[in-house]
């Protein structure tokens, strides 16, 4: 599969996860299962993981599937899970933390 870039990454995962731009604007993207951010590039892994901690609910990064083994170590301990553009996921978003 050919790398995806943001508008990609956006457009499919509205075709298979039925995700819609998010109007709140903490996401880039929601669907059933809690907000979606978007990181296109490798570059953009630590900022993705750094915004998806700060939002409450189930919080998910998505990325191009190459970019897993560069993704998975941001993502421990941070209760984020990680998706592909098909919707698959690569790593399970745990159960958002309860405020005190």
């Amino acid at each position: 599969m050919a790398r995806l870039d943001h508008d990609a990454l956006v457009a499919a995962l509205a075709a298979s996860v039925g995700a819609t731009p998010d109007a709140s604007g903490v996401a880039d993207v929601v669907f059933e299962r809690g907000y979606i951010v978007i990181a296109a590039e490798v570059s953009e892994l630590k900022g993705a993981f750094k915004r998806a901690k700060k939002i409450d609910g189930y919080r998910w990064v998505a990325i191009n599937r190459e970019d897993l083994f560069g993704a998975n170590p941001l993502s421990l301990g941070s209760k984020v899970g990680i998706l592909d553009a098909d919707g698959r996921v690569l790593k399970n978003a745990d159960s958002p933390r309860r405020k005190v």
